[in-house]
């Protein structure tokens, strides 16, 4: 499921892949506005599935720590004052989701980044982090006609 959520670099929030254009992806906002975008080539798209988390022995996929966050907070939204809590508090709650987590690589902003996203996903509905697409799903309709 994490393969169709978009973050856009300079762009705030998370976006869900709508559909494919000749030269962009068409995009749509995760918040209750639901707002339709073109993003292009230039713009530095990354799907949720394609991150991970340094830990002390590697990595870890984004979606297994999206797992352990929500497993902490009984797949509800957040509680923890991310925005203004400081570098140590955040430090302290994370390593209760991660407690592995390189705190060399991983920064204070990467794990706002993280609270944040999980809010995100939560309000709008997406908590099945586990959901791997198959390799048909999210595909358009053209793609399908190339193929056949």
């Amino acid at each position: 499921m994490l393969e169709t959520i978009l973050a856009i670099s300079g762009k705030p929030g998370l976006y869900r892949l709508v559909s494919r254009g000749n030269r962009s992806l068409i995009v749509e906002t995760l918040d209750e506005v639901k707002k339709r975008m073109p993003a292009f080539a230039a713009d530095k798209v990354i799907s949720l599935a394609d991150i991970a988390m340094y830990t002390d022995d590697g990595e870890v996929p984004l979606q297994e720590v999206l797992v352990a966050l929500k497993k902490k907070e009984d797949g509800q939204l957040s509680t923890f004052d991310y925005k203004k809590a400081s570098h140590e508090d955040l430090a302290e709650y994370f390593s209760a989701v991660l407690p592995n987590y390189d705190r060399d690589r991983v920064y204070p902003s990467d794990i706002k980044k993280l609270i944040s996203w999980y809010n995100l996903l939560v309000k709008a509905g997406i908590t099945d982090f586990d959901k791997v697409l198959t390799p048909t799903e999210g595909e358009n309709i053209a793609d399908r006609e190339v193929k056949e």
